[in-house]
């Protein structure tokens, strides 16, 4: 059986989630990854027999509408397909009725879904160092149950319509320490980053912290009042460890 992870994962943290829950699945494992913005995804081949895994991370409850666009451009043939929503241990809200209609539009036949918690893409002080340990053998032990028990579609919560998307206006943009590398340009999943001023286009950008995180000389920030204000109002609802779900 060939497995085929359709993910999109700006800063690794989903990413991290699929490769463990892919580990409790036996076969030959074919990525491919929504935010690489040179693809063209309607070339991406599924067969019926393929075992899919679809992860893709919750912005605000929803999924990031570059990633709803290029996963509804990859037909799915009747395979049997599992999603999986990453969230940074604050709620995962209208991600998974999102996934689940855009999957099924594709033609894919979710069997199972899954919301994993990982660090959060922001705010890493919330679920620092998440999926840990403990998730990763909880994640294969979900992939095992899929395996051995999935036949009807699940009861997948959310609301329809989904809740108002947002980015919060937290777009990062370049310091007075950039040195002009042009990484953050070429990694933007978006293409929002302007590739000689490197200043980011709040209408393109979808904040999904790639090009802060991968900045090797740290010269990207996001308004610094900003985000204390925010991170001092998801304090309450972060704090307390949140546990991975399936819905089988």
């Amino acid at each position: 059986m060939r497995i085929v992870e359709i993910i999109f994962s700006p800063t690794g943290g989903t990413e991290k989630v699929a490769r463990a829950f892919a580990e409790g699945w036996q076969g030959e494992v074919k990525t491919i990854d929504l935010a690489d913005p040179e693809k063209d995804f309607s070339t991406c081949a599924i067969d019926e027999d393929d075992q899919v895994l679809i992860a893709l991370p919750s912005f605000g409850g929803r999924v990031p509408t570059i990633a709803t666009e290029r996963l509804s451009r990859i037909a799915g043939n009747g395979a049997a397909c599992t999603l999986i929503c990453v969230y940074g241990n604050r709620a995962f809200e209208d991600t998974l009725a999102e996934m689940e209609d855009t999957a099924k539009t594709c033609g894919f036949n979710v069997v199972a879904a899954v919301a994993a918690i990982a660090e959060h893409s922001i705010f890493p002080q919330f679920a620092t160092g998440r999926p840990d340990a403990a998730d990763a053998a909880q994640l294969r032990g979900f992939a095992r149950r899929i395996a051995e028990e999935a036949t009807d579609m699940p009861a997948i919560p959310g609301n329809r319509p989904y809740k108002q998307g947002g980015r919060g206006g937290l777009v990062p943009q370049p310091t007075d320490a950039c040195i002009g590398c042009g990484l953050c340009a070429r990694e933007c999943p978006a293409q929002a980053i302007d590739t000689e001023s490197f200043a980011a286009n709040p209408e393109t950008c979808i904040g999904c912290m790639r090009c802060l995180r991968i900045c090797s000389v740290n010269a990207r920030e996001v308004n610094a009042a900003t985000v204390a204000a925010k991170a001092e109002e998801l304090s309450p609802i972060c704090a307390l460890r949140k546990e991975n779900e399936l819905f089988l």
